[in-house]
């Protein structure tokens, strides 16, 4: 097709791209044959560009533009916080507490109770998934273990929600996520709440939990078979390095995956008793890297594609201080974007700055 340069005030939404476009980056900061949207004439501003190579056949232009408005699904957004979210979470923590004390003291799982605690955080997480970065902000070290459950349950059925899973199965995995670590409970206190290092011991007793949560649930007939599975096995490992059985890859099953990397992302990304919390993207990083070979792969995919696909224009901070807003997400290296910095307007291509890194999305007005 016919291809001609236009001026960047004179572009029309739907327009499609005629090749890629670089700014002085190592990659592309808009790819070949991309339709024309809003967030791309503010990267085009934010770039200083004058005019933009698009098709000029009109008939095939619009031809593509109805059928990728009819296939495509619409880019993430931040939606404004809806009210109550953090009331209904600090309710739920308050209950599960409540819970916590009645397995301790030998009690069965009330599912009613988990289900109205974790359904309507759920059905909130579902609809914007910012709150997701809210979550570790909530948590304290001294009541780390009860903002754990239900992180870990709301994180599993953002995942399951990306992967594509049924809306019953995405509801069975926030509850399975909440109840994966329910057999802490039957761990002495002084245990769970020792400051320092575990003796072998202890240690070796703590790895008992995904079998008391598991004895915990086992004849409650409302949670499916295959998500019981899930929790005993939430902490195998596909490299066989996981526990209680040393499980490898065949014999973990896909939703006993999302919620081990959903528990660790939320472990890794919150304060504890004997560790500091570190930057979600930081995180992601390890666990595709450091953690390689342990989880699965399309599983981890749906985490970054969760935590790190950010529209443009996003808050952010970065790990020395300065404050900035998203511009560009390189798919090649998703949790370092190009960044705007609020205080100098300075440009960052993050991948080329390896030395620091987003500490934390703003999702609030301050």
């Amino acid at each position: 097709m016919e291809a001609i340069f236009m001026r960047v005030e004179e572009l029309r939404l739907g327009k499609i791209i005629a090749e890629d476009i670089y700014a002085n980056t190592q990659y592309p900061i808009i790819y070949k044959n991309t339709k024309v949207k809003p967030e791309h004439l503010r990267v085009f501003e934010l770039f200083n560009l004058k005019t933009i190579l698009v098709y000029n056949d009109v008939e095939m232009e619009e031809l593509k533009t109805n059928e990728e408005n009819a296939e495509t699904p619409a880019s993430p957004i931040l939606l404004p916080k809806y009210t109550g979210f953090e009331k209904y979470y600090n309710d739920a923590i308050a209950q599960l507490k409540k819970e916590f004390v009645n397995w301790e003291a030998g009690g069965k799982i009330d599912l009613t109770k988990v289900r109205g605690m974790i359904i309507p955080l759920m059905e909130k997480v579902l609809e914007d998934r910012s709150y997701i970065f809210d979550l570790n902000s909530y948590s304290n070290p001294k009541d780390y273990l009860y903002h754990h459950c239900i992180a870990t349950g709301l994180i599993a059925a953002v995942m399951a929600k990306k992967l594509g899973f049924e809306r019953g199965d995405t509801i069975q995995l926030a509850i399975a996520g909440t109840l994966a670590d329910s057999g802490m409970s039957r761990i002495p206190t002084r245990i769970r709440e020792k400051k320092n290092a575990l003796t072998e011991a202890e240690f070796m007793e703590v790895r008992k939990h995904p079998y008391y949560s598991y004895m915990l649930i086992k004849n409650v007939p409302a949670i499916k078979d295959i998500m019981k599975v899930a929790i005993y096995q939430h902490h195998e490992r596909l490299d066989g390095s996981g526990y209680p059985k040393g499980d490898r890859i065949g014999s973990i099953s896909n939703f006993a995956q999302i919620i081990a990397v959903a528990d660790v992302f939320h472990a890794m990304t919150s304060e504890r008793l004997y560790r500091s919390k570190q930057s979600p993207f930081k995180v992601i990083e390890m666990i595709k890297e450091e953690e390689f070979g342990k989880f699965d792969i399309k599983v981890v995919q749906a985490l970054v594609d969760i935590v790190a696909d950010l529209p443009i224009g996003t808050k952010i901070e970065l790990s020395n201080l300065e404050l900035g807003e998203v511009m560009f997400i390189n798919k090649y290296s998703p949790t370092r974007p190009f960044i705007k910095l609020t205080r100098t307007e300075e440009i960052i291509d993050l991948s080329t700055k390896r030395s620091f890194y987003i500490s934390r999305v703003i999702t609030k007005d301050y």
